[in-house]
């Protein structure tokens, strides 16, 4: 059974669409367009339903390539239509609605952020909506999962029943009959205002807004570091120690005799021991601590107030202020943050931050990887790495704009209301993102590492690491055996890191080391999302890029600690 999710943008879709499917959706994009939606699947009573989250829109008006989308999905017909409605705008909400009505489909409305226009002193007669209306109306408050197992029973109660909308004939006057209708249904009382709306004020104001978001990203990275490494250190270092490592190290010792094979297994490359250790250990904490804190800030509803706050900040480079939002998923994972430039309003702000987030967002792999690398040293050099991040990304956005000027267009961006986050709301998000992010990276990871091993116990390495010397060791100042995380590296960029953990190096060593995997070539997967997403010139163009930036500025950085005599 086909249904829709049809609303404005902001209003909640996404919340009722995870709560629905339990996050086991896909997402793609529409045939010939930019547009993606998401489709997901569940079951009630026995019936299986198919899901679909149409891209946010206004009106059915056709004039953006959403409102074409919505139509199409429309035209194609489905077996329930779910509106979702902002309680805390009825009449805007109520203009696409209306839209939606007269198409004839059985349909229910769920009048989302009842919480939120509760607080602010809007009551709305759900009675009297569903009289206007002629379609069933359920409130919710999707985040806390409120109403959502009414809405299932409805879903299945309408389907084949067509709704007739107002006993008033409005014609095409939609505007006239939602105001008619948010009059008639809703009333007004006086709102105390509360310390939130104090606070949503403040951070849309320059100064305090700017204090406020340096507290709210300090906060963040101490969420991020201090959880990862209390997790790393304090418990799956010590399960790995004490347990995993002995047991898969007794069960090859007793099966394969001494020898290439055995060390291929458990030796200093170990395919059995690395393959768990580097996942288990050095990614797994980091990675999840990072979506916890995402998950926050987006169910928060303070992103969007960073990109109002930052626009004439990014306007410096060329940029809109919601160039943020894919910058800050870049630092998950390069790949959905690329897939989200698709918002952003022309093709050359698409490819100026999809460039930016290839060359200078460490995705929360490598962030793993460098905290490991380095945090034991000082973490001072991990917040210089990701100052020198921060900085190359404002000086390459200068130079992008002076050679493409465009003046970016004005932003206009509709700011969701603030809210206090979900746990549990979160904890599914996180969930979902940390073994998409874990599952992509296992195969890949196991591989090299597999292939790693057999290089380093049957002589392979040392004759790559000769051919590279002139580069990693003359360039660079890195041991020759570090010329195995830039061919592992092609394949995910925190194998360009991960060798440099078992190398026993400077902190000049490390830190460069470091710089040369920030800047790095886009991994295999990247790559490929480059390509579908732009085109195969574009691709190799970021790739060039990349890969000589991380080559030249490592190698200044080696270069100019010798000339100085700097040791950390």
């Amino acid at each position: 059974m086909k249904t829709l999710l049809i609303g404005n943008p902001n209003v909640g879709k996404s919340v009722i669409f995870s709560e629905l499917t339990g996050i086991t959706a896909m997402t793609a994009n529409y045939p010939g367009t930019t547009v993606s939606y998401s489709k997901g699947e569940f079951n009630i009573d026995d019936i299986r339903l198919e899901l679909i989250d149409v891209p946010g829109t206004y009106a059915l008006d056709m004039g953006t390539e959403a409102e074409v989308i919505a139509n199409d999905f429309l035209e194609e017909g489905a077996d329930v239509i779910v509106i979702v409605l902002d309680a805390t705008n009825l009449e805007r909400n109520l203009y696409l609605a209306l839209q939606v009505l007269d198409r004839g489909f059985p349909t229910v409305i769920a009048l989302n952020l009842m919480d939120v226009a509760e607080s602010r002193g809007i009551k709305i007669d759900i009675e009297a909506l569903e009289d206007e209306l002629g379609v069933p109306v359920v409130a919710t408050t999707a985040v806390k999962g409120k109403g959502i197992d009414e809405l299932k029973d409805i879903i299945i109660n309408i389907s084949g029943k067509k709704g007739v909308y107002s006993t008033t004939d409005w014609g095409e006057d939609y505007w006239k009959a939602a105001e008619t209708i948010s009059k008639k249904v809703q009333s007004f009382e006086r709102a105390r205002r509360t310390l939130g709306d104090r606070l949503d004020a403040k951070m849309l104001q320059p100064l305090s807004g700017s204090l406020i978001a340096i507290l709210v990203m300090l906060a963040a990275f101490a969420g991020i570091v201090g959880v990862g490494m209390g997790v790393r250190n304090f418990i799956l270092r010590p399960i790995f120690n004490r347990l995993i490592d002995p047991i898969i190290r007794y069960a090859i010792t007793s099966i394969i005799p001494a020898g290439v094979w055995r060390n291929i297994f458990i030796g200093e490359y170990g395919f059995l021991i690395k393959s768990i250790e580097w996942p288990l250990t050095l990614m797994l904490p980091y990675v999840a601590s990072f979506y916890i804190v995402l998950a926050l800030l987006e169910d928060s509803g303070y992103m969007p107030r960073l990109a109002a706050l930052l626009d004439s900040v990014f306007k410096e480079i060329g940029l809109q202020g919601t160039a943020i939002i894919p910058l800050m998923l870049g630092y998950g994972c390069a790949i959905p943050a690329i897939m989200s430039t698709r918002s952003l309003s022309s093709r050359r702000e698409r490819v100026v931050v999809s460039t930016l987030i290839s060359m200078g967002v460490p995705c929360i792999s490598q962030t793993g990887a460098f905290i490991s690398l380095l945090g034991s040293k000082s973490l001072f050099l991990v917040i210089a790495l990701y100052l020198i991040s921060l900085l190359t990304i404002f000086i390459s956005g200068k130079m992008f704009m002076r050679f493409s000027p465009n003046l970016p267009e004005p932003m206009a961006m509709e700011l969701p209301p603030l809210l206090w986050p979900d746990m549990g709301t979160a904890a599914k998000r996180t969930w979902y993102r940390l073994k998409s992010t874990i599952v992509e990276a296992l195969l890949p990871l196991t591989i090299v590492v597999g292939i790693t091993a057999m290089l380093y116990e049957t002589g392979g390495l040392h004759y790559i690491g000769r051919a590279l010397n002139p580069l990693v060791v003359g360039w660079l100042g890195l041991p020759s055996e570090a010329s195995v995380g830039l061919i592992a590296g092609i394949v995910r960029r925190e194998l360009a890191v991960l060798p440099l953990l078992d190398m026993n190096l400077t902190n000049t060593q490390l830190f460069v080391g470091a710089v040369v995997a920030l800047f790095y070539m886009p991994c295999v997967a990247v790559f490929g999302i480059l390509t579908s997403e732009f085109s195969i010139r574009e691709a190799l163009v970021v790739g060039v890029i990349t890969t000589g930036l991380a080559f030249f500025v490592g190698g200044l950085f080696n270069h100019l600690f010798h000339l100085i005599s700097l040791v950390f």
